[in-house]
């Protein structure tokens, strides 16, 4: 093949006409000596070569020649996704986490820091897939909270075809590995549908979790189509069996198929909360972070401009007045608040860990030259979901009011302050350590609006065809433009339909004519942005925003704020952005006309990317009984169901319902009958030497329990659980009966409106995954010994 750059300056100028126009224009026949144009997936089939006759001595047989629909040495292609990681983590990008590995890419290739995602996860995936801007490919808001409206289904549809759909027609072996989160909650049973899994979107193999987050150490797997389980190993870490199962795949790829190139997604979920690793790497970081996060912020501040990571002139925005200073922080409570932030750091350094076993791994193959890596460092800003520091981040989720002092003294429940970062609590750090990662920005994760939930730091390498320069790109650039930039590299136009469906067109552009100079203008102009209703767009160098009606770092204190939000009401700011790179002069005062055309603009592009309703994604915070669910209100379990995801599961935690099990039992009998969730919060009811036990795990900050006072005889028994709840995240009251006879009362102080978990599943006759209850984690996943007639559920 000949030099790459040459051709990129060819078909980048192709692509930008077909990505920047609502008109298309397709080539009837590429470089790549194609034998069709590429407007339709798949290709027709290659016609037999071989001569037929009716008398087979006068046959000529013989396969044909494929066609090379590639260049013949076209390049690999690692794409890596981290989790919740804001702009100023990294030491890569001024902050004070060891990250060697995205160092090195930043150091053999290009570094890019006006790169943005969409502030949330399984939007920013979509995008990303695609080249479509997120509510376009109707994913508007995560995939648990998909709702009714078509910008916010959660699915991607066909007409929107991935990435690994296109390259796999080209020739691609594609694989995906980590966090999926792209499938509505409710498909991801073991019975489907599974046309909205990973596979069905043109990967060849999946090798994760389709959730938005699981325990690193009992995560809920899949392997393709089916559920499967991971090894009870104590040394057992998720990010780690994903750098492993990525080179096992690249070793069979090359050994069944040694001419193809490959293209992998490597998305492993951290460092999404539960933020889960070992202690060894946690105490790495003691003693680092004990000025906390004001002083952190502007370390890292003055750090970036020595670097150039940012411009001269840059302001430090200040920190909001809703989100409290490390001087707010009582004394008592600030070892709490430092180890959350060394269990993070630590889990950032561990999975950039990981990552570099791949880096090494195609080195030490001969496959370095010729792999594209691209490194995107963060999915959105970091999280403030760990709200003001938090061993259960589904509070946040939930909405549910609490206190740091409940978290501390649930906590010396299940080891004390060492036991964070263990399978035995879901934390996640205070906000403040989320708005210090993203400096010197103000926002963090589920802001549109701002560059700290935004923008997120990017490096390429590909040694075959990009030459470090030393220089930062500063082109301002989207993860739209990802799919596009592949395509360009590779010659590939923008089909018209792909498996039957017409394509939407492609928001994105490609962004390698940024490989050879890093001083040239940027292409991109106008990007819209909306999340929760933070939402802005830029355009032209300039950005108008709005703050909207969810506070990230206090989610219960928003849904008031949400019920009472009209969108006419919010106050726009305004952003010079060549000469304000970290949106701290508002300039709407000043420039009123200029606003109010961006407000304009904004509104027009929401509406072609199907935005509307504006705030969609906040709807479940105050319709929380409009939650996607299964339609029916009554269910027979076997001893054999599991794995049955709590968002398609019977609310039996949030519901009035009935449960009734009838089952046969031995002397002593021990096991759990039934569960739903895990560590992080749950129900399971369940025997012990014979003890009948019910807990209901209120997100670890609280627990409701009771147990019967004798031990059930040997033989069958019918066990009725009746539950009643006021509404949801109200009171409610649990009655347990055993051949008619009252044996348990648990009082609930409250409930769960919305989930336990993110994946974790119900279970009949086991606990599978991360145990519901920490007084048998060390029998898990406490198998029932006994016999499992039928369990019914009713939801009253």
């Amino acid at each position: 093949m000949k030099n790459y750059l040459s051709l990129l300056t060819g078909v980048a100028v192709l692509f930008a006409v077909s990505c920047s126009d609502k008109k298309e224009t397709l080539p009837t026949e590429t470089s790549t000596n194609q034998t069709t144009s590429g407007a339709v997936l798949p290709f027709p089939a290659t016609p037999m070569a071989s001569v037929t006759t009716a008398n087979m001595k006068d046959a000529k047989m013989k396969w044909p020649d494929e066609p090379q629909r590639l260049p013949k040495d076209a390049p690999n292609v690692l794409l890596v996704l981290l989790d919740d990681v804001g702009f100023g983590i990294s030491e890569t990008m001024g902050g004070e986490i060891h990250t060697p590995n995205f160092d090195r890419i930043a150091k053999e290739g290009l570094l890019y820091n006006t790169f943005h995602t969409t502030s949330i996860c399984s939007p920013t995936r979509a995008a990303l897939l695609t080249g479509r801007n997120h509510t376009r490919v109707s994913s508007g808001t995560i995939a648990e909270r998909a709702v009714a409206f078509d910008g916010y289904t959660g699915i991607i549809p066909k007409t929107a075809a991935t990435i690994p759909e296109i390259l796999k027609e080209y020739g691609y072996h594609t694989s995906a590995f980590g966090k999926w989160h792209n499938t509505p909650a409710t498909e991801t049973t073991m019975m489907g549908p599974k046309n909205h899994w990973p596979n069905a979107y043109g990967f060849e193999h999946f090798y994760g979790f389709l959730g938005g987050e699981t325990s690193q150490w009992e995560p809920r797997l899949t392997l393709n189509y089916d559920h499967i389980e991971p090894p009870h190993d104590e040394d057992y870490h998720l990010t780690e069996d994903l750098a492993k199962q990525a080179l096992n795949w690249i070793d069979n790829s090359r050994a069944f198929s040694p001419d193809k190139p490959f293209f992998m997604y490597w998305a492993p979920g951290g460092v999404h909360g539960p933020q889960h690793v070992a202690s060894e790497w946690a105490d790495k970081y003691k003693g680092k972070f004990d000025e906390g996060w004001d002083a952190y912020r502007e370390r890292v501040f003055k750090r970036q401009l020595e670097m150039g990571i940012i411009p001269e002139g840059t302001t430090l925005t200040p920190r909001d007045s809703t989100l409290n200073g490390w001087a707010d922080i009582p004394e008592d409570q600030r070892a709490f608040q430092i180890r959350l932030m060394e269990v993070f750091a630590g889990f950032v350094e561990h999975t950039d860990t990981q990552v570099g076993k791949i880096l090494d791994g195609l080195e030490d193959r001969g496959l370095k030259e010729n792999t594209i890596v691209i490194y995107i460092f963060g999915d959105n800003g970091s999280s403030a979901e760990g709200q003001n520091g938090s061993i259960s981040e589904l509070l946040a989720q939930n909405n549910i009011p609490n206190t740091v002092e409940q978290q501390i003294a649930a906590l010396e429940k299940v080891g004390g302050i060492d036991a964070l970062g263990s399978p035995h609590t879901d934390n996640m750090y205070h906000a403040g350590w989320a708005w210090a990662g993203s400096t010197p920005f103000k926002g963090t994760k589920l802001m549109g609006s701002y560059f700290g939930g935004t923008r997120n730091p990017m490096a390429i390498s590909w040694p075959k065809g990009i030459k470090h320069d030393g220089a930062i790109r500063t082109q301002f650039h989207h993860v739209i433009d990802i799919a596009p930039t592949l395509y360009t590299i590779l010659g590939i136009p923008h089909p018209e339909e792909v498996h039957g469906y017409k394509q939407q067109k492609m928001d994105g552009i490609s962004l390698a004519y940024t490989f050879n100079d890093a001083t040239a203008n940027g292409q991109k102009e106008e990007q819209f942005f909306d999340n929760n209703a933070s939402r802005a767009i830029y355009k032209d160098g300039w950005m108008a925003s709005t703050f909207g009606p969810l506070i990230p770092w206090n989610t219960p204190a928003s849904v008031s704020r949400i019920k009472n939000w009209d969108m006419d009401n919010d106050v726009w700011e305004l952003y010079k952005l060549d000469d304000d790179f970290s949106q701290a002069h508002d300039l709407a005062k000043e420039n009123p006309e200029k606003l109010e055309a961006l407000k304009k603009d904004f509104l027009a592009l929401a509406e072609d990317n199907k935005d509307f309703p504006i705030g969609a994604g906040n709807w479940l915070r105050t319709h929380p009984k409009d939650i996607r669910k299964p339609p029916y209100k009554e269910w027979n379990f076997s001893q054999t169901t599991q794995r049955m995801p709590e968002f398609n599961a019977p609310g039996i935690g949030r519901e009035n319902n009935t449960v009734t099990v009838d089952l046969e039992i031995g002397n002593k009998a021990n096991g759990v009958l039934y569960c739903v969730g895990g560590a992080g919060g749950g129900i399971t009811l369940y025997m012990e030497n014979g003890i009948l036990k019910y807990e209901y795990n209120m997100l670890l900050i609280e627990n409701y329990s009771g147990q019967s006072a004798q031990p059930l005889a040997k033989g069958k028994h019918k066990l009725v659980i009746n539950t009643q709840v006021k509404g949801p995240a109200q009171a409610g009251t649990v009655n347990i009966s055993v051949d008619g006879n009252k044996v348990i009362n648990v009082s609930l102080n409250r409930t769960v409106p919305l989930a336990f978990t993110a994946t974790e599943t119900f279970d009949v006759g086991v606990d599978l995954g991360s145990p519901v209850s920490y007084d048998y984690y060390k029998k898990r996943p406490f198998k029932f010994d006994g016999i499992i007639e039928n369990v019914h559920v009713k939801l009253n």
